[in-house]
């Protein structure tokens, strides 16, 4: 397994390790055969996401000069685990351990599917 434990992702993105040959899901989703022939969607599991869209903060007007100030953000809808079916011209490819990963914003997500019993 990849160890993510010095990884940050950045905002409304999410890490992935896409499958290779990929005509049925380990979860049961079969994909079209014109999907693999025209290889403009991918699915992969999630390994590590983003904290979200970052919210802005109100300004206090008597002290612009604070420092410090948490930031909040909106979470993402995807989680760690989850099996998603992403457009494959927005993934970025990387190589981490050998291993070939990709990152993809949210908004290149097209269908997540979630295993609760996964997480029990």
């Amino acid at each position: 397994m990849i160890d993510t434990s010095k990884i940050i992702i950045v905002g409304d993105r999410v890490l992935i390790k896409p499958e290779e040959d990929l005509e049925k899901t380990n979860s049961g989703l079969y994909l079209p055969p014109g999907i693999k022939e025209k290889e403009k969607v991918q699915g992969g599991y999630i390994i590590k996401v983003g904290p979200g869209y970052p919210i802005a903060s109100p300004v206090d007007d008597d002290e612009p000069w604070k420092q410090g100030k948490q930031t909040k953000y909106i979470p993402l809808q995807a989680k760690e685990g989850d099996f998603a079916i992403f457009m494959r011209k927005e993934a970025i490819d990387i190589e981490l351990d050998k291993k070939k990963l990709v990152i993809v914003p949210q908004s290149a997500i097209l269908l997540l599917m979630r295993d609760e019993e996964l997480f029990n």
